[in-house]
């Protein structure tokens, strides 16, 4: 096979999967401007002969989704930059602290990347209650805030900053809390804004957590919020639901957007070293 139709079948496959993975999104935007008769209909109707711009003031008006932001954003806000926080504390101690049981602490971390989230919700929920924290941000926030993922990611690259420097740092007279946020930060920029937009897409798009520990409408989060586009009787307007669904995903895309760069550095940046 010549270099050219090499070239030509890596193109090939990267505009296959690239309709593979836009297309979604271009019939959730374009449903959103259809008729629920058009969303049914066979063959599909891949553009609406007339657009329903009304679908997003349906959807705006048939639930409180100004409050819904709001809850959305500070409860992501919150618990980002604690998993955050609490990542880059976990990752700093086990590369650059001595203490006893170094190896089991950082085998139970790998533990519990194999557990699925789904098992803690009972015994969470349960602490929550006896705390009083149902239908509070705390209540959503606070048993979120700890993140293996995020922990071993920052791990493992800070494993590849030169010892050097930190001893350099030491000599200087720079204590712990120096070190991390004069050196250890600076060069772990990427892989800090991928954990950090891992967590905060996680916690935007959470469900189950916020739909079990909230009761109440002022409290519910965006994702949960579309549920109350669903009629009593059954009936949906799935033209109204796709408005409401970009909604949700619109702040997403745009942070990703922004931000791409520096996630697919960190993803590439140091990630394999023991």
């Amino acid at each position: 096979m010549t270099t050219r139709m090499r070239r030509f079948s890596l193109y090939a496959l990267l505009a296959l999967v690239g309709v593979i993975m836009v297309g979604p999104l271009y019939w959730l935007f374009t449903s959103s401007l259809k008729q629920s008769g058009d969303i049914y209909t066979f063959p599909p109707v891949w553009w609406p002969g007339d657009l329903r711009w009304g679908n997003y003031a349906e959807a705006w008006r048939a639930a409180p989704f100004g409050q819904f932001y709001l809850n959305s954003l500070l409860t992501t806000g919150s618990g980002a930059l604690l998993e955050v926080a609490n990542a880059v504390l976990t990752a700093y101690a086990f590369v650059f602290l001595r203490f006893p049981a170094k190896r089991v602490l950082f085998a139970a971390l790998l533990g519990a990347l194999m557990v699925p989230g789904h098992v803690t919700l009972l015994a969470n929920y349960l602490t929550v209650a006896d705390l009083g924290w149902i239908n509070t941000y705390q209540g959503i926030v606070i048993p979120g805030a700890a993140s293996a993922f995020g922990a071993f990611l920052l791990r493992q690259h800070m494993l590849t900053i030169p010892i050097e420097i930190i001893e350099a740092a030491r000599a200087d007279g720079a204590g712990h809390l120096r070190i991390l946020f004069r050196v250890v930060l600076p060069l772990s920029r990427p892989m800090l804004i991928t954990v950090a937009i891992v967590s905060l897409v996680s916690k935007w798009n959470d469900f189950i957590w916020p739909l079990i520990v909230t009761n109440t409408e002022t409290m519910r989060t965006l994702p949960v919020g579309l549920l109350m586009l669903k009629d009593a009787d059954g009936y949906v307007n799935w033209g109204a639901v796709m408005a409401a669904t970009v909604f949700v995903v619109l702040p997403v895309l745009a942070v990703f957007f922004v931000a791409q760069r520096q996630i697919v550095a960190g993803l590439t940046q140091g990630a394999v070293k023991g």
